[in-house]
Order: structure tokens, then C-alpha cells, then sequence
């Protein structure tokens, strides 16, 4: 089963009329992860069909407006659509006191349960997990505290391999799931049948790394080695380099460093200035140095296999 990505949003600093702050709505193993919610990301939810009621979880990366401004909007219409599902935010310490006050200060408080798990650790730290998924911080280097998330899928249980199952007669549709937890399976006249020769491997755990705002940091390698997929900020082009070191951003070349250096299967760029006109110049870019890179565009879907 693949990882589904949907971009609300890609661009930095203020929202104009093309150009919406981060926002990501990310499916994985029947989790509906919402990351980041930069101003007007109801608005996208809406304009792309995705359904409110499905997001349990949302993680914020940083308290810069442009990646949660939206977080109170959307938590009171949640409030005005009846929820009761209980709804966790993940973010930097502070998150709660901004987010209660405006709630308090517009009489908005919510019928449902929300829970905030506040962040400080400079280190990365597993924040959720259940049987199918991990999630975990990738501290980064901003101007404020802020983290990125890496969502991994856990491995799944073995397939059946029904050519090898069909040649026994004893193995009956309720041992299957036996199979796939990986037991042997025992014949009445006491030969074992090696779990091995019956299923398959499962398919390969796939994981997203999403990096928010931060300079160039190699530091982040070790925890993203080798993930499926790479969202890496890219606010500038190589030729403001030094904008982007003293704004504590990345160009696209830099993104493209950390991809190779990590040895991802992909790097999706965005967060780009408006001060750029044709964002293809972020993709020329970072293909000179990792070929298997992309453009976040809003609207646009990633299946990541």
C-alpha cells in the first residue's frame, strides 16, 4: 500500500492568490496525518476533498505564522461541525498557551477532547507509534525551536504465497493469519512446514521525511538515511546563498546535498520565496546534483511507493 501526499501548501512568508503556506495532508497505513497549517489551510482541505473528520493528529513544525495560522481556524470549525473525535496536536512548547488563549479570547472552546504534546527536545524523539506507525522528531536549525517529522510505516505481516499453501490439503483459510505472523505450520503426521516456504517477505516499510524551515544541516542525515521519500525546504536559489545562511534557510542545491547525502529515493522541493517567478528554477537546480527531484506544487498528489 502506498504513501499518499497531498500539498495545501508550498510557499513562504505571507499567503497570496496562487501562492498558500505549508500545508500537508499525508496518508499512511490509515493514519490521516495533517502537517503544518499555514493560514487558510480549511480552505485547501475543503477545495481538495479531503474530509475533516479523518485528521486525528496534527504536527506543527515551528511558530512562524505561515505554518500555523490556520491551526485556531481550523480547530474551531471543528468545534462548529459537532466533533467529538479527539483531536492531538504535536508542537514546540508554546503551542498550547497561543492556541487556549484564542480560544478563551473568541469564546471558543471546544466540546472535544483536544490534547497538545508539547516539544523542547533537541534530539530526535519518537512522539507517536502504534502497531502500524512511527513517528519521530528531526530537529532542525531555524531562527525559532523547530522540528521536522519522520513518518515511517512499521513492517507488515508476511503475504501468503497460495501456489506453495494449496499444495497441502491441512492448511485450512484459519491458519492464514498464523502464516502471515510468521509461525511454521505443523502436518498430522508431525513434518513442519517452514513458515518461509509458505508466504513471502512483506512489502518493504516505506517512511516521509518532511523538513520545514532550517539552513543547510547535514546533522539531519543520519535520521532520514535512506527514506522513501524527502520534503526539503528550498526557500532560495544558489545565487542568495548567503540570504539564505543569514535567514537560517536552504537553497535548492542545498536540499539536493542533504537528498544525496541521505540517500533517498526522492526529494520534493517547496517553501519558495515569492521573490522567484518561474519555481522551475528550484528543480534545474537541484537536478544538477540529485536527479530524482520534484517540485511541491498546491494541489499536486505524490504516491510514494
Amino acid at each position: 500500500m502506498s504513501l499518499t501526499l497531498t500539498i495545501l501548501g508550498c510557499h513562504s512568508a505571507t499567503p497570496r492568490v496562487n501562492a498558500h503556506p505549508t500545508s500537508q495532508f499525508l496518508e499512511i497505513k490509515n493514519h490521516h496525518f495533517l502537517i503544518d497549517c499555514g493560514e487558510g489551510t480549511q480552505v485547501q482541505l475543503r477545495k481538495f476533498g479531503i474530509k475533516f473528520s479523518k485528521i486525528k493528529h496534527i504536527f506543527i513544525s515551528h511558530l512562524h505564522g505561515d505554518h500555523f495560522f490556520g491551526l485556531v481556524g481550523l480547530i474551531s470549525t471543528f468545534r462548529l461541525l459537532n466533533r467529538e473525535t479527539e483531536l492531538h496536536v504535536y508542537g514546540p512548547k508554546g503551542i498550547k498557551e497561543v492556541i487556549t488563549l484564542q480560544l478563551k479570547l473568541s469564546n471558543s472552546w471546544t466540546q472535544y477532547p483536544l490534547l497538545f504534546h508539547e516539544l523542547t527536545s533537541t534530539t530526535s524523539e519518537l512522539i507517536f507509534e502504534d502497531d502500524k506507525v512511527e513517528v519521530h522528531t528531526i530537529p532542525l536549525n531555524h531562527r525559532v525551536y523547530t522540528n521536522g517529522f519522520l513518518f515511517k510505516e512499521k513492517e507488515g505481516e508476511r503475504k501468503l504465497d497460495m501456489n506453495a499453501i494449496l499444495n497441502f490439503s491441512e492448511i485450512e483459510v484459519c491458519d492464514y493469519q498464523n502464516l502471515k505472523n510468521g509461525r511454521d505450520f505443523t502436518l498430522q503426521n508431525g513434518t513442519v512446514l517452514k513458515n518461509e516456504t509458505l508466504t513471502l517477505n512483506p512489502s518493504k516499510p516505506k517512511s516521509y521525511a518532511f523538513c520545514s524551515d532550517t539552513s543547510y544541516y547535514p546533522e539531519i542525515v543520519p535520521i532520514i538515511k535512506n527514506a522513501t521519500c524527502l520534503y526539503h525546504e528550498t526557500t532560495f536559489l544558489k545565487d542568495k546563498e548567503n540570504l539564505a545562511l543569514t535567514t537560517l534557510h536552504s537553497t535548492s542545491e542545498q536540499a539536493a546535498k542533504i537528498a544525496k547525502q541521505a540517500n533517498v529515493q526522492q526529494l520534493i522541493l517547496g517553501h519558495y520565496s515569492g521573490r522567484y517567478k518561474n519555481i522551475e528554477d528550484f528543480k534545474t537546480e537541484a537536478q544538477e546534483i540529485f536527479e530524482n527531484s520534484t517540485l511541491a506544487e498546491t494541489g499536486k498528489v505524490f504516491i510514494i511507493n
